[in-house]
């Protein structure tokens, strides 16, 4: 099977994880997710997308931090053409496909081939691809050109001519088989004596079994704690009713979706806070009108601001964070969600301006 018709019939497998560190992918084996440890970050939930899973919170049940991998539950609809693990060796010069969602760039697949199907790294063995692999790639399914699942892509040389490694799938299988014994979720695989461990048994972060201190299992009792300005816009985000879990793209950005409107707010480094809906574009007809009906709603707005730039009319709160209060920004939010709603549908219904599309998640 060539790439394209490869993508086409296993797209359903590909999901999209997001944390407050970044994105990452994986995808499904039987009734789990499967992805890096690293694209987790050391979380007990993570938000996915894909074809058939609106933006959900979902449960990683086991995290190992050896062998780069974890498993997250979510009740994953049945893919119609399910991915199953390899039944070949791999060798030298196979033709391989990559699928990943590199830089946020949804349903990515690029093709290569095994630069060597064995190389060292430490104790573990993995496969050496030239195919292009991003950040963003980690955790996605690498597949042979009969789809078959030969490894999970997991990490590249920085500064390198396509230089990526996976995760051999045998590792993948011989961890799905150790954990579902166990028929308990919540499990941390201890780095230095390899035993899973139950994570409600752990004692102040230590292996039960070597002593060691178990990072991961730190980073999950702790999870993930905003603090300052970015606290009090997700308590205000909260107070809206809005799930900050969901609403989160990174550690100082947020989306919501809300009507026909898409709200984002980002905090700035220099201490700037911008909330901003990307409402329509002009049209070639009506400039006139559209302009005289932004500048008499100007008028009438506080907090919120419209303005227009590369032929997109955007409605925008601004504030430097000293500034920044929970009631007014409550308030602010508030406002920016109505009108952002109110405002998309009067300018394209009335005077035809032009709906945005949208790369959905």
């Amino acid at each position: 099977m060539n790439t394209q018709v490869i993508l086409e019939k296993y797209i359903d497998n590909i999901i999209q994880i997001m944390t407050p560190y970044g994105t990452g992918s994986g995808f499904i084996i039987g009734d789990l997710i499967v992805t890096n440890s690293h694209v987790a970050s050391g979380l007990k939930e993570v938000v996915i997308t894909a074809k058939k899973i609106k933006r959900s919170i979902a449960r990683v049940v086991y995290d190992d931090p050896d062998y780069d991998l974890a498993f997250i539950s979510f009740d994953v609809p049945k893919p119609k053409n399910p991915l199953k693990f390899s039944t070949k060796i791999v060798e030298d010069g196979d033709t391989t496909i990559a699928i990943g969602h590199p830089y946020g760039l949804n349903y990515t697949a690029t093709e290569g081939i095994v630069s060597r199907a064995t190389r060292l790294q430490g104790e573990l063995e993995y496969i050496q691809i030239d195919a292009a692999i991003n950040p963003g790639n980690s955790g996605g399914p690498l597949l042979n050109n009969e789809a078959e699942l030969i490894g999970v892509n997991t990490f590249i040389i920085q500064n390198s001519n396509n230089l990526g490694f996976a995760l051999p799938y045998y590792y993948v299988e011989e961890s799905l088989e150790n954990y579902k014994k166990l028929g308990r979720e919540n499990i941390i695989k201890c780095p230095s004596c390899k035993n899973l461990i139950n994570e409600e048994d752990i004692k102040n972060d230590y292996c039960l079994a070597c002593g060691i201190k178990l990072e991961v299992a730190k980073l999950r009792r702790k999870g993930y704690n905003p603090t300052g300005a970015t606290k009090l816009i997700e308590d205000i985000l909260d107070s809206l009713d809005i799930n900050v879990t969901l609403a989160r793209r990174s550690q100082a950005s947020w989306q919501i979706d809300y009507g026909t409107a898409r709200i984002e707010i980002n905090y700035y480094e220099n201490g700037i806070i911008i909330g901003d809906t990307k409402l329509c574009g002009i049209p070639q007809n009506n400039i006139e009108k559209i302009y005289d009906y932004l500048l008499e709603e100007n008028s009438k707005l506080s907090y919120l601001q419209f303005s227009i730039n590369e032929n997109s009319i955007y409605l925008s709160y601004l504030i430097v964070d000293s500034s920044l209060t929970k009631q007014e920004g409550r308030t602010a939010v508030q406002r920016l969600l109505e009108k952002s709603n109110k405002y998309d549908d009067i300018l394209i219904n009335t005077y035809g301006a032009i709906r945005q599309k949208r790369d959905e998640d």
